[in-house]
């Protein structure tokens, strides 16, 4: 391992850093981080924070869960590798894809596909969305709708729905045939609607215009995350989902819930989907199944998805996509053992009971500071702070003011996430109460350096 000054030389220098411009981190390098323990990380120079970000929105049981640890070394002594293409499989994807239709079998999931991260696993689900339609004769239903400010990964067809500007402008044009309705915003939408259940209504109403307007026999499916998460952490109204399943159900569309932030407790439920009561046609799922140690992912399948394909026999049901990593049996044996152990820690308890002490202080402290326009959450450890420069215009607040503020709440002892003019904040599900204090104190001495 290289010493302390070589990493500081080259810091930024030598690989482009995701989701940034590489001249802004030439000049100001990124947090080099070099370990970390529990919910707390540690940097080059021997900072220590508690990491408010969880990774990202993935290391659910922290930096240090020996059984997934252990499960991987002793995975790599015994098969390091082996393919599950065309005639061959590997015993620990199999048992996975068990204990897979167990943990989703609430939300109507029967069968997985395996992939390598969250983007593949949205690339696959769009993909078998209109497979699903033309083994059934349906070859003209090719489109998709989804949310604006909604996230589903960067590859062309996760792009191409996603509803923010920052991951298309520069990489179109896209796929063809996407669509975008409102998202159920209730800070800024549109309808300049402050009410959530009405937003709810008007946002469904919106969509259901938009089917019409496209012609229903033309749309493949709507994909959307149960909480909105990079786009800000935008939770709906309870009633939005379930009238999303609805009027997907009166018109024949498939609906993808896209949970790889979601799924695993992080929103106090074990999925996102089944916190609103819905059961989507298919999940993506990723991030946490590993608790971010092993890059893995899959696509979960419902039965009537799932019985379409298994029942054609035209030919059309041969499945077209894969990875050479699908199924990697390092990766399946590190899922297998933390579905274990967050199934026995019950981290969606905790994500809801800490979730809730974590978004009353944001609260506190939006009474005590002007700059906070807007604070969500409420729903397990998913919440975001979006910061303004005038409350009455929400104007947003300007980027070297908000670095201001994640630098100082960075020095005060806690890493968090900014996007755009929010702080996302989204730690580990294992933190614990006085660690949230923690969490609450910093930001409050970040917003200070500015007030």
């Amino acid at each position: 391992m290289k010493d302390d000054n070589f990493l500081r030389e080259n810091n930024a220098r030598h690989f482009w850093q995701p989701m940034a411009h590489p001249a802004d981190s030439i000049a100001k390098p990124p947090v080099i981080v070099t370990g970390g323990n529990g919910v707390r990380i540690r940097d080059v120079d021997g900072h220590e924070t508690v990491d408010a970000v969880g990774g990202l929105w993935n290391v659910n049981l922290g930096f240090s869960c020996q059984p997934v640890k252990d499960a991987i070394a002793e995975q790599l002594d015994r098969l390091p590798y082996y393919s599950t293409f065309r005639g061959t499989t590997n015993d620990v994807a199999v048992e996975l894809s068990w204990m897979l239709r167990e943990f989703f079998a609430p939300d109507g999931m029967a069968r997985c596909f395996y992939t390598s991260g969250g983007s593949d696993s949205v690339e696959v689900a769009l993909r078998l969305a209109r497979q699903y339609h033309k083994i059934r004769g349906e070859a003209g239903r090719t489109k998709y709708l989804s949310l604006k400010k909604g996230y589903h990964g960067t590859h062309t067809l996760g792009a191409s729905v996603n509803g923010n500007a920052n991951f298309r402008t520069q990489y179109e044009p896209l796929m063809p045939g996407c669509f975008h309705i409102p998202a159920p915003y209730t800070y800024r939408n549109p309808f300049d609607e402050t009410d959530p259940e009405r937003l709810a209504q008007l946002c469904l109403a919106a969509l259901e215009d938009e089917i019409k307007f496209q012609g229903a026999d033309t749309i493949a499916a709507f994909i959307m995350e149960p909480i909105l998460g990079a786009g800000g952490v935008i939770p709906p109204h309870k009633s939005f989902m379930p009238g999303v399943r609805a009027i997907c159900d009166k018109y024949g569309i498939l609906l993808i819930a896209d949970e790889v932030i979601t799924a695993f407790g992080r929103s106090g439920s074990w999925s996102g989907s089944r916190h609103w009561g819905v059961q989507p046609d298919m999940m993506c799922i990723a991030k946490a199944i590993t608790n971010g140690y092993f890059p893995f992912g899959a696509v979960m399948i419902g039965d009537g998805v799932a019985g379409t394909f298994e029942g054609d026999t035209s030919g059309r049901g041969a499945i077209g996509s894969g990875y050479t990593y699908s199924g990697h049996p390092v990766g399946a044996a590190a899922a297998i053992a933390c579905l274990k152990e967050t199934e026995r820690l019950q981290v969606k308890d905790n994500a809801r009971d800490r979730g809730a002490q974590l978004f009353a202080g944001l609260l506190a402290l939006q009474e005590k500071n002007a700059i906070i326009g807007d604070v969500r959450g409420g729903h397990g450890l998913m919440c975001a702070i979006e910061l303004v420069s005038d409350r009455d215009t929400k104007a947003p607040i300007d980027k070297g003011t908000i670095g201001k503020v994640y630098q100082a709440t960075y020095e005060a002892g806690v890493m968090v996430r900014v996007s755009g003019n929010n702080m996302i904040l989204s730690p580990p599900l294992i933190i614990d109460a006085g660690e949230i204090d923690t969490v609450l104190w910093a930001l409050s001495e970040g917003l200070a350096a500015v007030a």
